[in-house]
């Protein structure tokens, strides 16, 4: 028996338990659950719901983040459970599932695509959780894995909505071309704007609040099409903006 006003010293085995915030994290599971959804529908041949799926992951995904910033509850807990959750919703279920509607056609070179793509992901966000404090928060290294997901996933959903036959027009070889060509670009070194510098908070003309208006409707009028546009777009920036950055002249060194 202990004597009195002695204390026993915690041992190492002894670990404090310690709560985690709810809210981000309750969007975290929500988009978990959208990417292992959209799973379930490619299974079931439901591909235009699992499209759709990886979509509301992508916008998830992007509320957890800046919930956890507004309300103060960023934890290093979190951030681990989303990058979890992204490399299911923006890694293993896009491969997964336009493995399922196209490149099982191919053979061994479907699947060798889809495993690009799952890989490419999952060392997109492994050097992203490393490199998180040392690169320019303007730009991020590489397709960010959820515009690549939008890009595999934008492309099976336009075919889906618009009826077109998976065996029709080498449907099997484009997807096969988006599906590599999003794994790569996740890995390359290519700079894509980010949008972290813009403020929320800051007034702004009048006409950004129309154009934000108008891009609502034309995003409405045909949501396949126009969202597989913009990502195709943003696809293409980071190259566009790397060669730019390669033809501008250099100032040459001043003496001293």
């Amino acid at each position: 028996m202990l004597e009195s006003g002695f204390r026993r010293p915690l041992l190492n085995t002894e670990i404090r338990r310690r709560g985690i915030y709810l809210l981000p994290n309750l969007f975290t599971t929500a988009a978990l659950f959208a990417g292992f959804y959209s799973i379930v529908m490619a299974m079931n041949q439901r591909f235009d719901n699992a499209a759709v799926a990886i979509f509301i992951a992508m916008i998830l995904d992007t509320l957890d983040g800046r919930v956890a910033r507004l309300t103060r509850t960023q934890s290093a807990f979190g951030a681990e459970y989303d990058s979890l959750s992204d490399m299911v919703c923006f890694g293993a279920a896009p491969a997964l599932v336009i493995y399922e509607w196209a490149l099982k056609d191919l053979g061994r070179f479907g699947w060798i695509a889809a495993f690009v793509y799952c890989a490419g992901a999952a060392l997109r966000l492994a050097r992203f959780n490393t490199n998180i404090d040392v690169v320019d928060k303007r730009f991020f290294q590489g397709l960010p894995s959820p515009a690549a997901a939008a890009l595999v996933a934008g492309f099976l959903w336009l075919a889906s909505d618009n009826k077109i036959p998976v065996d029709a027009y080498g449907m099997p070889w484009v997807a096969a071309f988006l599906t590599l060509y999003a794994g790569i670009t996740m890995v390359s070194n290519v700079p894509f704007y980010s949008f972290k510098d813009i403020n929320m908070r800051r007034s702004v003309p009048f006409a950004v609040i129309l154009l934000i208006v108008l891009g609502f409707v034309l995003v409405s009028s045909d949501p396949p099409i126009v969202l597989f546009l913009m990502f195709v777009a943003y696809g293409l920036s980071g190259y566009a903006h790397w060669l730019w950055k390669k033809r501008k002249p250099q100032q040459p060194a001043q003496l001293q």
